[in-house]
């Protein structure tokens, strides 16, 4: 079984929840990748050099300078931070960006709908064989989310989409099961009640609830590609709380809204 793992800023803002997160991961049993966003900590970096910060639909729109600070803080401070981590919890990571190995590779996101995201890449491919190999070979890849296009030019890709990507393109030799963590218990139908967690989510339901607007901002994306992992062969596709990866087993216990399609 390779279970990948992606965890939000909100959680890597909260030191105690991100720590206590990183202890589940390390005990998960089984292969496992994790992979990261940090959009409140470029966010506040950016602000701190008097950077703007323009989103559309919970995604960021990346100028050169954007680019520079989300690199920095993605792929150097965040991404190293959680490697230590998990080292010191005998979880041998490996931080790595789509760079890297030419694991990622990326394409300029054309303007559309009149909306220009700058260097904003959109995946084109995973590089399974060299994923396998480093997991056959003992590490857990962390993954920031910074990809390149082949030509020199890194690009600022949604972390959600890169999880799902990865799941996906190793579903063909894993057992596999997308797991997005975040603050909530799942899908809620009332934003700020817990008590109104969905179990199970299809993509007819997600419209509905995404025309009412109650998913939206960077739900949109994530429910997306959790939808596009579900549809691409992943065996389970789950949306739960960054607290709640020691119970994705538990019948009785388990938390979480399961995706599908």
């Amino acid at each position: 079984m390779l279970t990948v793992v992606k965890i939000g800023g909100n959680v890597i803002d909260d030191p105690q929840k991100l720590a206590d997160f990183l202890t589940d991961f390390a005990a998960l049993e089984g292969f496992k990748i994790l992979v990261h966003g940090g959009g409140k900590l470029a966010t506040r970096f950016a602000e701190r050099l008097g950077v703007p910060v323009k989103m559309h639909e919970g995604r960021r729109i990346t100028d050169t300078e954007t680019l520079e600070i989300i690199t920095m803080v993605y792929g150097g401070l965040i991404n190293k931070q959680i490697v230590a981590q998990l080292q010191a919890r005998d979880c041998n990571a490996l931080g790595i960006i789509g760079a890297d190995l030419d694991l990622i590779l990326a394409s300029k996101r054309p303007i559309k709908n009149g909306i220009d995201y700058g260097w904003a890449g959109d995946v084109q491919r995973v590089d399974q064989l060299a994923f396998v190999r480093l997991i056959e070979a003992g590490a857990v890849p962390v993954v920031a989310p910074i990809t390149h296009d082949g030509q020199g030019q890194l690009l600022n890709t949604n972390s959600d989409t890169i999880a799902s990507a990865i799941a996906s393109a190793l579903s063909g030799h894993f057992t596999t099961r997308l797991v997005y963590c975040f603050d909530k218990k799942g899908v809620l139908t009332h934003p700020e009640d817990e008590n109104s967690l969905l179990p199970k989510i299809n993509r007819a339901l997600f419209e509905q609830y995404k025309a009412q607007g109650i998913i939206s901002a960077g739900m949109i994306p994530k429910m997306e590609n959790a939808f596009v992992a579900a549809e691409r062969g992943v065996e389970k596709v789950i949306v739960t709380r960054s607290d709640a990866l020691a119970y994705l087993d538990s019948v009785d216990n388990f938390i979480g809204t399961v995706v599908e399609w």
